[in-house]
């Protein structure tokens, strides 16, 4: 894991001063890191069963796609609102200012299916928690676990999913 967490660097001030933002592009850039970080979400899910692999807008398609290839189960999107064609269940949500919201396909899920929710980042937990909720509140599902590629701890983003496995390959 040192290596995959080398590979991402840190930009201070961004987007605002007093960010520092971990940028994952070049990890994504290294075939083979990227590879491996693949390879160490698929070796801890592989025969558990999972169904799906729902990922969350936006950079968490890319780690959620590729894992369910390697897994060769399906992958789910939950995206901003207005983002999806088709009917859509949604979930709202509180931010320091205002609200927001999440979306997903409503025959995203057949009943019964055992789900893995995978993202690039574990911050405040807002989005994530939501996505769990909007999961929870309208599909007869099991999430198995939420994973992410790092966890930010000191924003103790975990603390918004009592009850439910959580697994971060970094943690700063």
């Amino acid at each position: 894991m040192e290596q995959i967490k080398a590979a991402i660097r840190t930009i201070p001030d961004f987007p605002t001063p007093g960010i520092q933002f971990k940028d994952i592009t070049p990890l994504l850039a290294d075939g083979k890191l990227f590879g491996q970080t693949i390879e160490a979400f698929k070796e801890r899910h592989t025969g558990k069963g999972i169904d799906v692999v729902v990922g969350i807008e936006a950079r968490g398609f890319i780690f959620a796609s590729a894992l369910a290839y390697a897994l060769g189960v399906g992958t789910c999107l939950v995206r901003k609102p207005g983002k999806l064609p088709h009917t859509v269940h949604r979930q709202t949500y509180e931010l320091e200012y205002g609200t927001d919201a999440v979306e997903i396909h409503a025959d995203a899920f057949r009943p019964g299916q055992k789900i893995l929710v995978l993202d690039d980042v574990l911050a405040t937990g807002g989005t994530v928690a939501a996505t769990v909720a909007l999961i929870q509140n309208h599909f007869e599902v099991e999430i198995a676990e939420i994973d992410f590629l790092m966890e930010l701890t000191f924003l103790n983003g975990r603390n918004k999913l009592p009850n439910l496995p959580i697994h971060a390959l970094i943690q700063y």
